[in-house]
């Protein structure tokens, strides 16, 4: 396992959207929202609180907050209906349970989880309860995110995962529009068949792009421990330091300080070795605060992303 993956995507992600010219702030906070309600879950669960009703609302109230949506009654199922395309219920694409029904509805698919009435097969219960909540659409928003973290949290809670290394998002994004044509047709024809396939497909594909961006960090971090090992008596330090940019590939010299709990003085000379060996990047000219990123690492992440929301 690459140490610190879940962390450094979403500083890649954040630093990509800060500076991308005219990504609007709330698309950061989304991101980071993001990132953080899949922590909070993830604690949740290994605090031993299970997948549930509680769980979703207090992970919606994470993911909501100072976003898009933070005024939607974060961590609170909807009291009044939704809907999904149109200007009203009435020219809708599609029209979710009335209110008055959301509780109910949510309390079954807390059920099924828990393999009531009868056990489900991780990966065929996650497809299905992907469905089930984004049909139930139990918030005024944030449905969509909460519905993609769903299925990681429920692939660590069953021990399928060890770390949220299946991110799905990305694969259900590239296709957006058959992936909505297939949540439709269950709706209105009940033809899970074809969503079953397309779900399979994601984890297929997703999964195998893991393991090679696995194995290419893996790859990258012996190649740069190599050049490292190189520098004699200075190795010892800058190795922490690079450690510590492997869990955050985008950080400053003083959380790097912070992070290694060694002096600025011998970070600042470990940045300096790490920059001569081309492992390490100073993306800014400043004298105090200076921002550095482990550019190999980036690039690998990078491969085959686009920015939320575009």
């Amino acid at each position: 396992m690459i140490e610190g993956t879940q962390s450094s995507l979403s500083d890649l992600l954040l630093f990509e959207l800060d500076q991308e010219p005219g990504v609007p702030l709330d698309d950061v906070r989304e991101v980071s929202n993001y990132v953080a309600a899949l922590d909070h879950g993830l604690r949740l669960l290994e605090e031993g609180l299970p997948l549930s009703l509680r769980l979703f609302r207090e992970i919606h109230g994470v993911l909501l907050t100072k976003s898009r949506g933070s005024n939607q009654t974060p961590g609170e199922f909807r009291r009044s209906q939704n809907w999904i395309g149109g200007t009203r219920p009435g020219n809708a694409a599609f029209v979710p349970p009335p209110a008055e029904e959301v509780l109910d509805c949510m309390s079954k698919l807390e059920l099924f989880l828990h393999d009531q009435p009868e056990p489900t097969p991780v990966l065929l219960k996650a497809a299905l309860a992907h469905v089930q909540f984004e049909t139930i659409h139990p918030f005024l928003d944030g449905n969509g995110r909460l519905g993609r973290l769903l299925i990681a949290l429920l692939l660590c809670e069953q021990k399928v995962l060890r770390e949220p290394m299946l991110y799905l998002s990305l694969y259900f994004k590239t296709h957006r529009q058959y992936y909505y044509e297939l949540l439709n047709n269950v709706r209105m024809t009940g033809d899970w068949e074809a969503w079953l396939d397309f779900f399979a497909e994601a984890v297929i594909v997703t999964a195998t792009q893991a393991v090679e961006t696995a194995q290419q960090l893996l790859d990258l971090s012996n190649q740069d421990r190599d050049k490292i090992s190189g520098l004699g008596r200075a190795a010892a330090s800058t190795l922490q330091v690079y450690r510590a940019l492997m869990e955050h590939p985008i950080a400053t010299s003083g959380s790097l300080v912070e992070k290694t709990g060694i002096t600025a003085a011998t970070v600042n000379k470990a940045l300096g070795h790490l920059e001569q060996l081309g492992i390490v990047k100073e993306l800014t000219a400043q004298k105090r605060n200076r921002l550095f990123s482990y550019a190999g690492y980036i690039e690998i992440m990078s491969r085959g992303t686009e920015l939320p929301g575009r």
